[in-house]
């Protein structure tokens, strides 16, 4: 069976649209620590696997997300691990047309790691624009809301990033900024994916309902090499 560009990930978006961020080679790959802690060996050859363990420093950890079994390099140690559902649009998705929805900025950084610390929507960093695009909402100047993309590949976009202060939720901000970035991913001709723990029925049947579906389950393994 020929495996899915989106088995890999992590490897599959390094080695197209998001080669010029790569740091590594034609064995393994990954993103700068200061833009995203992801990693990714092209297969499990013994050699991928040592050039993979090559790229992370003595005490770093970082994160290899696949569909496979996730096998690591004797230099590096599981510290965590989780069941993750990817999820794929079926059909382009409609914008929600709502006006306070803003393209965010550069400037914008530090107020949008405040809020996905305070949120913990997944790894996150002030240089997370270096990945894609974000829009926000504002209320009384406070950014309240986000959502953007993180992952791309030839035809595919991952929507990450989304999240709403506490004190808000349940008024469907993430619902919204969830169909408007989608369009948007949608309107530049690419699919639309994502990411959802597992067990996270709740933020399941909201993507489920904006026109989701699960492709297949996805292991995430952080690793870190002793040092």
């Amino acid at each position: 069976m020929t495996a899915h560009l989106l088995d890999r990930p992590i490897w599959s978006a390094l080695a197209t649209a998001h080669a010029p961020l790569a740091l590594g080679g034609s064995l393994a790959r990954r993103y700068p620590a200061d833009i995203a802690p992801f990693a990714a060996a092209r297969d499990d050859d013994a050699e991928s696997l040592d050039a993979l363990a090559a790229l992370v420093a003595p005490g770093e950890r970082v994160l290899i997300v696949q569909a496979d079994e996730i096998v690591l390099p004797a230099a590096l140690s599981p510290v965590a691990t989780a069941e993750v559902v990817q999820m794929i649009a079926q059909a382009p998705i409609a914008s929600p047309g709502d006006l306070r929805i803003e393209p965010l900025t550069p400037a914008d950084a530090p107020e949008m790691l405040a809020l996905a610390t305070l949120t913990q929507p997944g790894p996150f960093s002030l240089k997370a624009q270096s990945l894609g695009r974000f829009w926000g909402i504002r209320q009384d100047g406070r950014l309240v809301a986000m959502a953007g993309e993180r992952l791309r590949q030839s035809g595919f976009t991952e929507l990450s990033g989304v999240c709403a202060h506490p004190d808000l939720r349940g008024r469907g901000l993430g619902r919204t900024l969830s169909l408007f970035v989608s369009a948007q991913i949608g309107a530049r001709g690419d699919i639309a994916y994502l990411h959802a723990y597992a067990g996270n029925d709740v933020a399941i049947g909201l993507y489920e309902s904006i026109g989701f579906r699960r492709r297949t389950p996805i292991r995430l393994v952080a690793a870190a090499r002793p040092g």
